[in-house]
């Protein structure tokens, strides 16, 4: 928004975001619309300008403007949003944080206690397919007494994945496991929830069933104590319209 304020319009900038993320959290692709109204006698930015000009007072930022696209009034980036997709990253094989490869850092998860039993994990994540109650997989907000807590999950995935620059520690025999959610919205740090207790599951702390229930609940508070995943494995990965 502040890059935006250069562009100098006649009225202050309005900026929506399509999703919000918490800190520690990353983002591959997000999208965003802004109301730009410029002084008389100026003619509106092409998308190429726009681009160009946004990226230029971003420099300092580890932000791009990838696109532009001119929208009716009545878009909203965040409600129009057909579905939202997030990718978790997990990595297997390490004993100690102190393993994780340096440039991995931040970017990924290492659960303690060895390796998971992944077709317990897929067999668990069947149960939070569909369309939910998903009290018991948010956390508490200010927002929480306003927001229904049925949600539609239209996709989840638990698949092999490289590592940044993997071939240079393929002898430490380090996995990288990707969790992949896609729904047209979410609760508050349900993603981080929802990977928590699947990773829960895949270390024999839970049982598959137990996810089932767990949505049967519907209450915050029965989620296991301490179970959230961490925020840095945690990527918005596209948001389609």
């Amino acid at each position: 928004q502040r890059a935006a304020q250069h562009l100098r319009p006649s009225v202050p900038i309005k900026f929506h975001i399509s999703s919000r993320t918490d800190t520690g959290v990353h983002a591959l692709s997000n999208a965003a619309h802004l109301d730009i109204q410029r002084p008389p006698g100026k003619a509106a930015f092409s998308e190429k300008q726009l681009v160009h000009s946004l990226n230029y007072h971003l420099k300092p930022e580890p932000i791009r403007i990838l696109s532009a696209r001119r929208v009716p009034s009545t878009f909203h980036a965040r409600f129009c949003a057909l579905s939202r997709t997030y990718i978790y990253r997990l990595l297997l094989g390490c004993a100690h944080y102190s393993q994780i490869p340096v440039f991995e850092r931040d970017l990924c998860w290492a659960p303690a206690g060895g390796p998971l039993d992944v077709p317990a994990m897929r067999e668990a994540a069947q149960f939070l397919l569909g369309t939910h109650d998903f009290s018991t997989f948010r956390s508490l907000s200010s927002e929480t007494p306003f927001q229904s807590p049925i949600r539609t999950l239209l996709q989840v995935e638990i698949q092999p994945s490289p590592g940044f620059l993997s071939h240079h520690y393929e002898h430490r025999e380090l996995e990288f496991w990707e969790v992949k959610f896609k729904s047209r919205a979410f609760l508050y740090r349900q993603v981080r929830r929802m990977v928590g207790a699947l990773v829960a599951v895949g270390q024999g702390r839970l049982a598959p069933q137990h996810i089932q229930e767990l949505l049967e609940v519907k209450d915050a508070r029965a989620f296991p104590p301490h179970a959230m995943a961490p925020p840095s494995g945690l990527f918005l990965k596209s948001v389609e319209y």
